[in-house]
This record gives structure tokens, C-alpha cells and sequence, in this order.
């Protein structure tokens, strides 16, 4: 008799890594050690161990990895201002290297040869997770079970189930029409009635954020402290960094901001549509530009600009452990030490809007920037100034 294989699997307890469990177990002959990793997705984290203990699983791993997420991942890519595709503030994609990073390193401590996940063979996650693995331990094996099995429909998946005692929850049978993944810094939804790109999003799809129909009709005014590149205060009050990222939600999401419709291109090939929540991102990404419009020479904001495109691309495409994104995030931290101070923001129906912003590291100068008189600045300097830079474009003019 062979022996059993050993696969850690990244586990969120819903229906399908439920049914993948199970197939591992009969298919792959194999022994199932359970990883949910609860980085603010909510609910379906304590239903995640009871579901692993009902299949039969032994060695369950659920960890609360909220403030590494924020702290460490979260926040180096938001130093960048990193927007996929000049939109997307990527949620799902920063994410996954985490999980992957952590379901590697559990695969050590139990001895298993091989890891798993429930992403499909027409995303990016199944890149991202992979290469995460990859990178984290180049010897390990990889199960992608829908790259693999004969299931290719919900009924198919329902049927599996039923088939092997695997309990499906009524409003699962009929389940919404959409494909949601949530964490703390955003939710997801793909699939569908989404696949139609004219077709709107139905309002009671939305998990955390209003209409700005239905936002309030007061503005909430708020100041957010930075300290060395990252926030760490909201009216003045301390919090860590999952605490405050979940205040942001908070107050983003009562007033309707932060909601994106988009589509995008995947790194396997073909446009998805893509509908997204990220209220607190939305809020700390205006919060971002606006005190590093004080702090930083043009040079240094305007490299990271050029920079930002590249770096947000190898985020999506699942290059995190990649040499190339940690060289360029030594780049852009080299920047984050005088980004410090406070920004005063009005949130209100949908909108961010910058009142005001301050730093003990300001490098903009009241008496060079005024209109009125002043004596620091000889106009007549920009006479030469204008001449020089006209040089080339004089003789290119002159020429023939």
C-alpha cells in the first residue's frame, strides 16, 4: 500500500475548498492539513475549523494574520500609491503571497511534500499562489485540483458534494451570481451578471460600503497622521495598523467611498470585470498623495510615479518575492523617512477631499511660492531659464 500523501491547503471553508478537501482525500489518497488564514474576511473564519473538523481533518491551522497583512504588506505597496492599471488597488493580489508564504512554512513544520489551493485555471490566483510557493521553497509540490478534475459547474460541485456528505448550506444551492473574495483592505466580485461589462452591479451585492445615494447628507471630517511613510493616527488617536485600517473602512464605507467597476487585464491573457470595494484604501491613498505632495522633491515623487506602473504590475501578476519588486521597494523606502505629518480630509457622498496638510518636514516655502512681493526670488532669473531650456528647440526650428 502506498503512502499517503500529506498536502496543506489553503482552506476558507466555503463550498468549493470544502469539496477540494474531500477530493484530495479520495483522489489523491492523501492526508489534509487545513491553513485559513484570517486576514479580515469576517465571517466564514469560525465556521472554517468546525467545516475542516466535520471532513475528518486532524492538523487545522487558523491564524489571525491581520496585522502582518496591513503591516507588512499592506502598507509597503501603499508607499508605493501602487494602482494596477491606474485604477485597481489591488486587494486580492497583495494578499495572496502572504498565504501562500505562511501555507509553505506550515508545510515544513508538519512534513508535508505538498500544498494546495482552490483557484482556477482561468485566474491569477492560481499565479500568484504558485509563485509565492515557488519562491518560498522551489522543491514543493503543487495540487490545483481545478487544473485537475472533472467538476466544471456549480452543479457539478453540488453534486460532488451531496455525493460524498459534504453539508451545502441552503442559499448555496441558489447561491448569488457572483464569485466574492474579501480581506481587510477590499472585497471582490467577479462572474456572471457581472460578465456582461454593460450590465450594473445589483446594490444589495455591496458588503461594506452605501450608494452615495444613500451616503449621508453630512461631511465627516477627519485628520490622518503619518509617521515615516505610514499612517499611524486618525484624530489623533494611536491605533495599530489593522485597527486603523478597519476605522477607515469604517468611515469610508458608511459615506459610500470607495466602490471601483473595471476591466482589467489578466496576467493569464483575457479582460475580466471586476467590481470592488476598498473604502479605507480609497481614503488612504488621497490621505498618501496629499502629505507627499509636501514632503518630497519633485525628483523622488515623480521617479516613484515612472516607478509605480512596474511595481503595481509585478504586485498583480504575483512577483511580490520577486528580486525586482524588493529592489524597487528599497527604492521607494529610501523616500519614506521625512514622509511625516497630518492630513485633513472631508468625506462625504462617495468623495475624498483634501482640506488641508502639514509637516515638520515641509519642503514648500510660503515665501517662494507667494504671489505678493517678495525677496528671495528674481523673476528676471527665469528669463535665462526659458532660453536655455528653447536652445534645442530653436535649432531644431532653424534646421534646413
Amino acid at each position: 500500500m502506498s503512502k499517503r500523501r500529506k498536502i496543506v491547503l489553503a482552506f476558507s471553508g466555503g463550498l468549493d475548498t470544502s469539496i477540494i478537501l474531500k477530493w484530495l482525500q479520495n483522489e489523491k489518497n492523501a492526508d489534509v492539513v487545513t491553513f485559513t488564514a484570517d486576514i479580515g474576511q469576517g465571517q466564514e473564519i469560525d465556521d472554517a475549523k468546525k467545516k475542516a473538523q466535520l471532513l475528518g481533518v486532524k492538523e487545522i491551522f487558523v491564524e489571525n494574520l491581520c496585522d502582518v497583512f496591513v503591516k507588512d504588506y499592506v502598507f509597503p505597496m501603499f508607499r508605493a500609491n501602487a494602482l494596477y492599471e491606474g485604477l485597481y488597488m489591488l486587494g486580492t493580489s497583495i494578499a495572496r503571497p502572504l498565504i501562500a508564504k505562511r501555507q509553505i512554512e506550515i508545510a515544513h513544520e508538519v512534513g508535508a511534500d505538498y500544498v494546495s489551493h482552490g483557484a482556477t485555471g482561468k485566474g491569477n490566483d492560481q499565479v500568484r499562489f504558485e509563485l509565492g510557493y515557488y519562491a518560498n521553497n522551489p522543491k514543493i509540490k503543487i495540487i490545483a485540483p481545478w487544473r485537475e478534475w472533472d467538476l466544471k459547474s456549480r452543479k457539478d460541485l453540488i453534486n460532488y458534494a451531496e455525493k460524498n456528505q459534504i453539508p451545502v448550506p441552503k442559499d448555496k444551492i441558489n447561491e448569488a451570481p457572483y464569485s466574492t473574495d474579501a480581506n481587510l483592505l477590499h472585497t471582490s466580485y467577479e462572474g456572471k451578471i457581472l460578465e456582461d461589462p454593460w450590465k450594473s452591479p445589483d446594490e444589495s451585492m455591496f458588503q461594506r460600503t452605501v450608494s452615495v445615494e444613500n451616503a449621508p447628507d453630512k461631511i465627516e471630517e477627519i485628520v490622518i497622521e503619518f509617521f515615516e511613510g505610514d499612517p499611524v493616527m486618525i484624530n489623533k488617536k494611536k491605533l495599530s495598523p489593522s485597527k486603523l485600517l478597519e476605522k477607515l473602512n469604517e468611515i469610508g464605507g458608511k459615506n459610500g467611498v470607495g466602490r471601483l467597476d473595471i476591466v482589467e487585464n489578466r496576467y493569464v491573457g483575457m479582460k475580466s470585470r471586476g467590481v470592488y470595494e476598498t473604502p479605507g484604501g480609497q481614503i488612504l491613498m488621497v490621505a498618501r498623495r496629499a502629505i507627499e505632495s509636501l514632503t518630497l522633491d519633485k525628483g523622488a515623487a515623480h521617479l516613484k510615479d515612472e516607478l509605480m506602473p512596474k511595481y503595481a504590475e509585478l504586485i498583480y501578476n504575483g512577483f511580490w518575492f520577486s528580486p525586482e519588486r524588493e529592489m524597487l521597494q528599497v527604492l521607494i523606502d529610501k523616500t519614506k523617512k521625512n514622509v511625516s505629518g497630518s492630513v485633513r480630509l472631508k468625506i462625504y457622498k462617495g468623495n475624498v477631499v483634501v482640506t488641508g496638510r502639514k509637516s515638520d518636514n515641509s519642503i514648500y516655502s510660503n515665501k517662494m511660492a507667494t504671489f505678493e512681493e517678495d525677496d528671495v526670488y528674481d523673476q528676471k532669473d527665469a528669463e535665462g531659464f526659458i532660453k536655455l531650456n528653447a536652445l534645442r528647440l530653436k535649432l531644431i526650428k532653424n534646421r534646413g
